[in-house]
């Protein structure tokens, strides 16, 4: 599944974000995060952006979580979460992983807290993000022409 989203401020930045097919609806700006992940699929926070290496697209550290361990309230077959929050020893360099675990503890754990707070975690959303679906390549969008007579 696509979506376009653009900017409500400027119509003329568009982009095509690749969404899983059971992700959530947007949320309305400032209700609870439902787990949508389009404002990381737009561009990463700050220390997103560390991890990513970008400014701009889709966070490399945003994750798919399957329902079970989701956690949606509103039910659902899964959500996106951040990977820095969910699993941040996994987006530690390997090398730390493996020669020093002890460290790697400790440096996940202040990754989490550090993440929690640049995605702003519980204060709602704030994507300020317009949604509209994406037509497959090849689709008209307009209504048929008349046949010439």
């Amino acid at each position: 599944m696509s979506s376009q989203l653009t900017r409500p401020e400027t119509s003329a930045r568009r982009w095509v974000a690749v969404i899983h097919p059971a992700a959530p609806a947007k949320p309305a700006l400032g209700t609870p995060c439902n787990g949508c992940g389009l404002c990381c699929l737009a561009e990463p926070c700050p220390v997103g952006m560390v991890v990513s290496r970008k400014r701009r697209g889709a966070c490399a550290a945003l994750r798919w979580v399957e329902a079970s361990t989701a956690a949606r309230p509103e039910g659902g077959a899964g959500a996106y979460r951040c990977g820095l929050i969910v699993a941040p020893q996994e987006q530690l360099p390997h090398w730390i992983q493996h020669q020093t675990p002890a460290l790697a503890r400790l440096l996940a754990a202040g990754l989490r807290r550090l993440a929690g707070r640049f995605i702003s975690a519980g204060s709602g959303c704030d994507a300020d993000l317009v949604v509209e679906p994406a037509t497959p390549a090849g689709q008209a969008t307009g209504s048929p022409a008349e046949p010439s007579r």
